[in-house]
């Protein structure tokens, strides 16, 4: 079947061909406005790059705004060590990658660092995360509520270089020069402890044209994460932190990588598009109405069909459509180029939340079932961990659950 005619009988969409053609018209004679209506202004200082402090209660790069590089890495524990539990290594390794946040943070080399002039004042966060493997009670660590791996989705086609792991660093930052220094740098320190097991790249458009924090987009043109709770309110506390036990102020974390199929998807109509996703592609507002930040209406009806399909992504993940769960989810496009010119492209997807299986594998079930973008992405990469709380001066990472 064609993919496009079978997503518009699937919608029930009709006529969209005209209708996709007039909204497009439109958004062009919208956005040319919006540009002659925008005065063009300096970059605003506080847009520029700055050093992010490493300390506090909880680890500074979850709630951080996205920044334009994004290098997630998976590392395995040296076989040796995972078989005899061996807690003081584990401990010694977050102790010298503590040392190293500390300095990269800042702006300045790692101790032995060959380069220490790659290092810059970049916003730079590195999160770090255990994997299934090495909590529970086989290591003293209890795991936090309803930590545990993601049961298989019939639409997943996991390969192993993309998934599990035992110790992630998540690394995030304004270039990526720095961001890739750091990533070497904490790879090469683990050395004794660890070995890479996979490393995955991307890169996000976080702020508009004067620096301002802005949704960004996927390689969809979506406007993606509009309706994330907001870091500092009462709504992102309890959806994302840890607030009892030792991993208090901690969170979960799931790594998607989600190839996305673009051939077939820039078959469709743009009307077609934004059926799928039930969200205008300019703004990213509900189809139902309002801006980018207004919630969706699912009753809404029009000529006796809903307004947002039935298998639309914004009905089918939306809180009411899922027991009130949420999650905070960020993304980083991604395109690997092979020595022939051909290129997969896709979204790391990062999902945060305090209860994995309580609040994440709900949603993705969910999704799973039918969610329209299912028929042009595909997760080929999955992986789960545990983020520690947070450090302050003088301790360590994971001194909660190690000391």
């Amino acid at each position: 079947m064609n993919p496009s005619l079978g997503r518009r009988r699937l919608l029930g969409y009709v006529g969209t061909a005209v209708a996709g053609a007039a909204a497009g018209a439109g958004a062009g004679v919208v956005g040319a406005q919006a540009l002659e209506e925008t005065p063009a202004k300096p970059a605003r200082s506080e847009a520029l790059p700055r050093v992010v402090s490493p300390y506090g209660v909880h680890q500074p790069g979850v709630a951080a705004h996205p920044t334009a590089v994004t290098e997630v890495v998976a590392l395995d524990l040296r076989p040796e060590l995972k078989r005899s539990r061996d807690r003081e290594s584990l401990a010694r390794l977050m102790r010298v990658w503590t040392g190293d946040v500390e300095s990269l943070a800042a702006g300045r080399g790692t101790p032995g660092d060959t380069a220490p002039w790659l290092a810059a004042v970049a916003d730079l966060t590195v999160t770090v995360g255990l994997g299934p493997g090495l909590v529970g009670e086989e290591w003293g660590i209890a795991a936090p509520d309803g930590f545990a791996r993601v049961p298989a989705m019939k639409h997943d086609r996991l390969q192993e270089e993309w998934t599990g792991g035992d110790l992630l660093l998540l690394v995030c930052g304004a270039d990526a020069t720095t961001v890739g220094h750091a990533v070497r740098r904490l790879v090469a320190d683990a050395r004794p402890f660890a070995t890479l097991r996979w490393r995955q790249q991307g890169a996000w458009r976080g702020r508009d044209e004067q620096g301002r924090p802005q949704t960004g987009r996927n390689l969809f043109g979506q406007v993606d994460g509009s309706a994330n709770p907001k870091p500092g309110t009462d709504l992102f506390d309890t959806t994302v932190w840890i607030d009892r036990g030792p991993w208090a102020g901690g969170t979960t974390l799931v790594v998607r990588r989600i190839r996305m199929d673009l051939p077939t998807w820039d078959e469709l109509t743009r009307a077609e598009q934004e059926e799928s996703v039930g969200r205008r592609l300019d703004d990213g507002a509900p189809l139902t109405g309002g801006t980018e930040l207004s919630d969706v209406d699912l009753a809404a009806r029009k000529d006796g069909r809903w307004v947002i399909a039935e298998e639309a992504h914004a009905r089918r993940t939306h809180p009411s459509t899922n027991g009130g769960r949420r999650l905070f989810r960020k993304g980083a496009n991604y395109e690997l180029v092979g020595a022939g010119g051909e290129s997969e492209t896709g979204l790391i997807f990062q999902s945060f939340q305090r209860n994995l299986t309580g609040q994440f594998v709900p949603i993705q079930q969910m999704m799973d079932a039918a969610d329209a973008l299912n028929e042009w992405t595909t997760a080929v990469g999955s992986a789960e961990f545990a983020i520690l709380p947070g450090f302050g001066e003088g301790e360590w990472l994971g001194h909660q659950l190690l000391a």
